[in-house]
């Protein structure tokens, strides 16, 4: 580990000053908010760039508040300020329950998840979990208007998001639970970092029917490989599914699971200790998911909560 590069710090109030910013210094800047990813390349020496903009001081990247049926959030709010949201808290909690768990304290004191997004680490749970919710990114260049990016669309591969030159990351919308669904986040952990993460939302389409059948399941698998994807097949196996025959499929989605996360041997583990573990985890998490909308159901759970 060597010391910081030099470099010159800029710190824009609007997204206008910072578009221009980034035009006057080309490939030479690179933007941040807490820094907790960028610092360690620099301090490594795997990054270098004379010019840094800090994104902190501007005003349209904060703020949390719910409109027009989802949740907004501003790209540089904190994992932390998030997780202890009073809305989200009481409206998302499987949201808050998952920002609970990323990295440690100074990581969710530091980090945004805006930064997390854009440095599109593989290791990444807020963007599992999003992907899973159907979340969308709101981004805007200086001088344009804002234009919305679906989660699957924005994380382009490891370290590569859909930002063009001079466009922020201007916050996270959050769609809203419909009755009878729930969302369920599921990982394992190395050394504070994701090995693998699920997520599952599925709904319930007939209250009080014992043949209720499952709906609009999207299950969501990342950090077992170079992206977050969704398993599309086993989605397929589990949509009209009854609950009562659940057990019956459940092995069949693991596997389907395992094949969408495309597994890489890393220092986690192999390809095969991997695929296990997106199989076991996935199966927890549909099957977590399922009890908490049949709770939710029946006033026993609010949504996301275990």
């Amino acid at each position: 580990m060597t010391a910081l590069p030099p470099f010159e710090r800029h710190r824009p109030a609007t997204v206008e000053e910072a578009t221009e910013l980034f035009e006057r210094h080309g490939d030479d800047a690179v933007a941040y908010v807490g820094g907790t990813e960028l610092f360690l390349l620099f301090k490594f020496g795997f990054a270098e760039y004379p010019h840094v903009i800090d994104l902190k001081a501007i005003d349209e990247l904060r703020g949390i508040e719910r409109s027009n049926g989802e949740l907004r959030i501003g790209a540089a709010e904190t994992h932390r300020a998030i997780e202890r949201h009073p809305t989200v808290r009481g409206e998302w909690p499987a949201l808050a329950a998952m920002e609970r768990g990323v990295g440690n304290l100074r990581v969710r004191t530091m980090g945004s998840i805006g930064g997390n997004l854009c440095f599109a680490d593989p290791h990444s749970d807020p963007a599992t979990f999003l992907l899973a919710m159907n979340g969308e990114l709101e981004a805007r260049r200086g001088g344009a208007a804002a234009r919305r990016i679906a989660l699957a669309e924005f994380v382009r591969g490891p370290f590569e998001n859909a930002l063009v030159d001079g466009e922020l990351l201007t916050a996270v919308l959050v769609p809203e639970l419909a009755a009878r669904a729930a969302i369920v986040h599921r990982k394992f952990v190395l050394h504070e970092r994701p090995a693998i993460t699920v997520a599952c939302h599925l709904r319930l389409d007939e209250p009080g029917a014992p043949g209720k059948r499952l709906v609009d399941v999207r299950l969501a698998v990342g950090s077992a490989g170079v992206t977050a994807a969704r398993a599309a097949e086993a989605e397929q196996l589990l949509e009209g599914a009854s609950v009562g025959e659940l057990d019956g499929v459940l092995e069949g989605v693991g596997e389907l699971a395992a094949d969408a996360a495309d597994p890489v041997e890393d220092a986690n583990g192999s390809v095969e200790y991997k695929r296990n573990l997106v199989a076991v985890l996935s199966r927890r998490a549909v099957k977590a998911a399922v009890g908490e909308a049949r709770g939710g159901e029946h006033g026993l759970l609010a949504p996301g909560e275990s």
